[in-house]
């Protein structure tokens, strides 16, 4: 399936768990506003480079539409349209009063220069900056994408509107009024979430072995994170392969990866693929790379009990229903990644008041949140017997219909 069909057969099951309208369902399924664009940059060799680019506005009934923005060469409108769509729902599980949306260039980002690359992050901004705002629509750094290209963006925005309006993009710097924590908040959300279920299921934090497909920012952080909680780490991998090996030392594979450019060229362990690594001995496997990684070719072979989605999409629907039969437990990336949009979320708050948080604030409004929407999906799913996922996705709908109910557009 294309990731926005894996998406519909999510939410389709979900659907089963609440009242929802034939007309309501369409209403859910159904993107508000696609917006697509070619735009073009000259490159420094004086050529034109002409590249597709999106932004699909999905739901904002709860609030702006709020999603990332990818430079990819995979990132093609079915994939944004389901990023979307998956923006509206994590945004709804968490509670935060925003909609979803999700941004995207379809290019190689490794082969653009730093001058091609803030050229493309400019044309991006003037070409969609009449459906971006503040109160309107408000993206964010995604895959290849960095606070420098946000910055870029903003400038440009403000450089089309006339006016200063910097809480128009997060993830921003923090000299342009980003939020201090930004940069590690998708990881620690995720271990507040994974700490959270250890204890529900009674696991002891230094037995569980952790592996890791996914050693760039996020992966990478919450390798770190872990480690210093307890947790073994086991494998890690890169888009050039990786390690498996016992207790493996963060600092020595962030020097390695500095060195090395990969961790695939770490000693101390046995070299693995990033499909090996899938399939290896661990109890927590956690994809922190792209989406599509466990499918209904490998499922069966997954030998972790419990997965973590740190990336967004990586368990195909077909493999989950796989996974959930097996007796494995997926914590979904609606909730398990959620911290970022969590944090860019304050850092829009924070720009609004034009006042600013310390880090230890952050983090504590951070875990309440993260806390409190975990036990609200894990209750719901004992009570429904059903998986984390369809109990996460119940909970947004109802939260999005709701919204959709009082406004009277359904």
């Amino acid at each position: 399936m294309t990731p926005f069909e894996n998406y519909l057969a999510i939410l389709s099951r979900a659907s089963t768990y609440t009242t929802v309208s034939s007309q309501e369902l369409l209403v859910l399924q159904t993107p508000n506003h696609v917006h697509q664009k070619n735009i073009s940059i000259t490159r420094d060799d004086g050529s034109t480079l002409v590249l597709p680019a999106y932004r699909v506005q999905h739901n904002n009934a709860r609030g702006p539409y709020k999603g990332g923005i990818r430079f990819h060469s995979a990132a093609d409108i079915e994939e944004v349209k389901a990023l979307a769509a998956l923006m509206a729902i994590k945004c709804a599980v968490v509670g935060i009063p925003l909609g979803g949306g999700k941004g995207g260039v379809q290019v190689d980002p490794k082969t653009l220069s730093e001058k091609e690359l803030q050229a493309v992050s400019r044309a991006w901004a003037r070409a969609f900056a009449d459906v971006i705002g503040v109160d309107k629509d408000i993206p964010a750094p995604d895959v290849y994408t960095t606070p420098q290209i946000m910055a870029w963006m903003v400038d440009e925005f403000e450089k089309v509107v006339g006016h200063s309006e910097v809480g128009v993009i997060t993830g921003k710097p923090l000299a342009l009024h980003g939020s201090k924590g930004r940069g590690i908040a998708t990881a620690l959300g995720g271990t507040m979430v994974l700490e959270e279920y250890c204890k529900e299921k009674g696991l002891d934090i230094k037995q569980i072995r952790v592996a890791i497909q996914g050693y760039g920012n996020a992966g990478q952080t919450m390798a770190r994170l872990l480690v210093e909680r307890g947790f073994n780490l086991v494998a890690v991998s890169d888009s050039k392969g990786g390690v498996y090996g016992d207790r493996l030392s963060v600092d020595a594979l962030d020097a390695t990866k500095k060195e090395k450019g990969t961790v695939a060229e770490f000693l101390a362990g046995k070299k693995i693929t990033n499909e090996e690594l899938l399939e290896c001995e661990c109890d927590v496997l956690i994809p922190a790379a792209l989406d599509n990684q466990v499918t209904i070719a490998n499922a069966h072979r997954i030998k972790a009990k419990h997965i973590l989605e740190l990336a967004n999409g990586p368990v195909s629907s077909e493999a989950d229903s796989i996974l959930f039969s097996n007796g494995v437990t997926v914590i979904p990336d609606v909730l398990a990644n959620a911290g970022g949009v969590t944090v860019s979320y304050f850092e829009w708050v924070q720009n609004r008041q034009q006042y600013y948080w310390e880090e230890d604030e952050v983090f504590a409004k951070l875990k309440k949140i993260m806390v409190s929407s975990f036990a609200e999906v894990y209750a719901l799913a004992k009570k429904n017997n059903c998986s984390l996922r369809d109990s996460a996705f119940t909970i947004a709908v109802g939260r999005i219909l709701d919204a959709m109910r009082l406004r009277g557009t359904v």
